[in-house]
């Protein structure tokens, strides 16, 4: 397998450099945006992306709005949605709306890594069929 291009969208800065920089070690390539709307706009820069790691609570528009977005406009990319304030409802919501799976933050480094190559090899399986 190719090594992983993902986005991560968070509003909290520090987060998103500290993950982006874990990543790289792993051989994760994340480009980063700090809100939804940039990650649409960056979204339609880099068709290649695999995965986002997207921010449910962000100032703007919401994660879910985005998610909405994303698949909208790029269908095969898989969605990762992170939450400091999870409820069933709302991993629910995402779920139904196509995300590939819901972590409440801070969540754990190796299980979001894990996630991101299981949302990964989903979204280059759905490439060979359409191939």
């Amino acid at each position: 397998m190719t090594a992983p291009f993902i986005m991560l969208v968070d509003d909290e800065i520090e987060f998103v450099e500290t993950i982006a920089k874990r990543l790289a070690k792993k051989n994760i390539n994340a480009i980063k945006a700090f809100a939804a709307e940039e990650c649409l706009e960056k979204l339609k820069a880099h068709e290649d992306l695999d995965v986002v790691v997207l921010d449910m609570k962000m100032p703007g528009m919401s994660g879910i709005e985005a998610l909405k977005e994303i698949k909208a406009a790029s269908p095969l990319v898989e969605v990762i949605m992170l939450t400091g304030h999870a409820t069933i409802e709302s991993a629910i919501d995402a779920m139904r709306l196509g995300a590939y799976d819901f972590l409440k933050k801070p969540c754990d480094f190796e299980e979001l890594v894990e996630k991101v190559l299981g949302a990964t090899q989903k979204k280059l399986s759905h490439e060979e069929k359409i191939d």
